[in-house]
């Protein structure tokens, strides 16, 4: 279950992901395969080859990309979620959603 986030913060994530940009969409989430995990960012492209690219260059395995039709992500949780979004100067996703 996403929430935290409005309307306008979603189209605009889905444009930018549509146009083959590297985009991040940081919300609070709940699921209970992940216990204590409460934010997810979804870092969506729809070129695929360039998100694999940014998760190889991250240290990420691009196997692990959801390959949705329009919005292709791939989901980052835990400290890895945090050490790069600070490695991006995306402060305002930490500050919002209250991460270490």
């Amino acid at each position: 279950m996403a929430f935290g986030i409005n309307r306008t913060e979603l189209k605009e994530w889905k444009a930018a992901v549509a146009r083959g940009e590297i985009a991040y969409l940081t919300h609070y989430w709940l699921d209970p395969r992940f216990p204590g995990i409460r934010t997810v960012t979804k870092v969506g492209c729809s070129d695929l080859e360039k998100l694999a690219a940014w998760c190889r260059g991250n240290g990420l395995n691009p196997a692990y990309i959801h390959k949705r039709e329009q919005y292709p992500h791939f989901d980052l949780i835990g400290d890895k979620q945090a050490d790069i979004l600070r490695k991006e100067g995306l402060y305002r996703h930490i500050e919002r959603f209250h991460m270490q």
